[in-house]
């Protein structure tokens, strides 16, 4: 079974009965493991309980296939269902899985599975894709709205209520990682419950957001690469860059938020054309530049007139575009467009 669009969401909040193993894939690793979790609470509120989870690895299941059939045919000993949890898997496990499919044993218990960014000619993927008792679930990158749908769901969970201003910097902050969305709410939450003055208040302003997180490390290095692009530093993109990718970030996240960057010089320079000033125009926008980064902002209108920018952002689009259609690695088409910008920047600051 393929799952695509608002199917995801109603298999995540009720698997289909039917199905017996589960393939969560997909760039955003957080995703991946944020809706892994979620099926996985399906069967077992603890997903630590050693009689009901049992934990495999991708190496011990391509070496020895009939142990996933074993699990899945095993029963609990204190009753109940039983989850079974494959991490990082590729197409090393596909025979196992082919087996599985093709004589599913009884019961009811269920097999999750994670696995990074799998093409659409990968073998676990079509397995998944093509059993009647498996489904193969997509993580792709979500996009700022739908982010921030999730970050309002998850600051509510939290008692929280969110300010439309605090909606958009966490979404633009945090866009390419479900994980770090859920981890700097959970962070959120207890800055308002013990903040300084706050006392348990409920509502979350964009000054309550950028007290307890907005000088994170991990919540601004996503923005890192833009910021040195624009700038036309070399030397810090290809340190950011660096980072980012070590630390598994999608590249078309990176590509998204330059993206962002972007725009945003744009539409200053759009305001600056139509008659305000550049201080009045920069204050204006939503979410506002953090205070640190206002002159490196200022500095970047300068650097890039209308025509740039639109040029910039064309090669941005059609960047991930070719991310999405061709075989070239992700990560090797982001820097070769990010040095592109920069080398352009160098040229304006020359």
């Amino acid at each position: 079974m393929k799952l695509q669009g608002k199917a995801i969401e109603g298999f995540l909040a009720r698997p289909d009965a039917k199905v017996r193993a589960v393939l969560v894939y997909g760039p955003d690793a957080g995703l991946v493991r944020d809706r892994a979790d979620t099926l996985s609470r399906t069967v077992i509120a603890d997903l630590t309980d050693p009689f009901r989870v049992a934990e495999l690895t991708a190496k011990g299941v391509a070496g020895d296939p009939a142990r996933l059939a074993d699990e899945v045919a095993a029963q609990s000993l204190i009753g109940g269902r039983r989850l079974i949890r494959l991490r990082e898997a590729d197409d090393g496990v596909t025979a196992a899985f082919a087996a599985l499919f093709a004589a599913t044993p009884g019961g009811d218990s269920l097999v999750v599975v994670e696995a990074g960014d799998l093409g659409s000619r990968s073998k676990l993927r079509l397995a998944f894709e093509a059993a009647a008792t498996g489904a193969a679930l997509p993580c792709y990158t979500e996009d700022e709205s739908s982010l921030r749908r999730v970050m309002v769901e998850l600051a509510a969970a939290s008692g929280l209520v969110l300010d439309p201003d605090a909606q958009v910097f966490l979404a633009a902050n945090l866009v390419g990682d479900r994980m770090m969305a859920r981890s700097e709410i959970e962070k959120l939450a207890l800055y308002m419950d013990a903040g300084p003055g706050k006392a348990g208040e409920r509502r979350v302003g964009l000054e309550d957001v950028q007290a307890a997180i907005g000088d994170s490390a991990s919540l601004l290095s996503l923005d890192d690469p833009a910021w040195a692009a624009a700038s036309g530093d070399f030397s810090t993109l290809d340190r950011a860059l660096g980072r980012l990718f070590a630390e598994g970030m999608a590249a078309v996240a990176i590509l998204r938020a330059t993206q962002r960057h972007f725009q945003r010089l744009h539409w200053v320079q759009a305001e600056i054309a139509a008659g305000a000033n550049t201080e009045s125009a920069v204050k204006a926008l939503k979410p506002p530049v953090f205070f640190k980064m206002q002159t490196v902002f200022t500095g970047q209108i300068r650097q890039w007139p209308p025509a740039q920018l639109r040029q910039a952002l064309e090669r941005l689009v059609e960047a991930e575009a070719e991310c999405k259609r061709t075989g070239m690695p992700d990560e090797t088409l982001t820097a070769r467009v990010l040095f592109q910008l920069a080398a352009m920047a160098r040229v304006r600051r020359a």
